[in-house]
């Protein structure tokens, strides 16, 4: 028994040497270039020497390297995937902020607005996105400047408190009581001078 393994392994180590030229020729015709073919090869005598107990005698030696080494070729390119150097400005351009945060914030900031009285959301939009001056924004809604003042100070206080509190849902009319120094309850003359 123990002839025969030597034997056997013998065999082996000498179909081996003789498949080695076949096997320069596949590893050159899989890497194109005599380095990589000879790494190649290297590597795949090392694996059949390593596994030659999985080899069945009798059956095609050849196709078993030739298999081992086109395995190792394709595990070589998976190891050495091409990676490209990327400039930091073009990676920030061609990624993407979430956009999810924003959207909260928005509805958040939606509903809390909804919540202020119509003559404060007024006087803030005139303001804010329409850049007016407190002067030109009491022409046109009859009030003093003082009261421009007053309804965009409130408005900003009361965005600030709801969206600190996270209270910018909208709730049903009336669930509210208004401040006893809100617009609502002052007193205050229209255009043509009447209560």
């Amino acid at each position: 028994m123990a002839t025969d393994t030597r034997n056997d392994t013998g065999d082996f180590h000498e179909q081996l040497k003789a498949i080695l030229p076949r096997l320069r020729i596949y590893a050159l015709s899989l890497t194109r270039d005599r380095d990589a073919a000879d790494d190649l090869v290297h590597d795949t005598v090392i694996k059949a020497l390593t596994g030659r107990h999985s080899f069945q005698p009798g059956t095609n030696l050849a196709a078993w390297l030739f298999r081992i080494q086109r395995n190792e070729f394709i595990s070589g390119l998976r190891r050495q995937r091409p990676t490209v150097p990327v400039d930091t400005a073009i990676a920030e351009s061609l990624s993407h902020p979430a956009h999810q945060e924003s959207g909260l914030v928005m509805r958040e900031f939606v509903s809390a607005f909804a919540k202020l009285s119509p003559t404060q959301r007024e006087a803030l939009l005139l303001a804010v996105l329409e850049g007016q001056p407190y002067e030109v924004i009491a022409a046109h809604t009859g009030v003093s400047v003082g009261t421009v003042k007053s309804r965009i100070s409130r408005a900003r206080d009361t965005l600030e408190r709801l969206l600190l509190e996270g209270d910018a849902q909208p709730r049903a009319s009336g669930a509210e009581r208004p401040r006893a120094h809100d617009d609502a309850q002052t007193p205050r003359l229209s255009r043509d001078g009447v209560l």
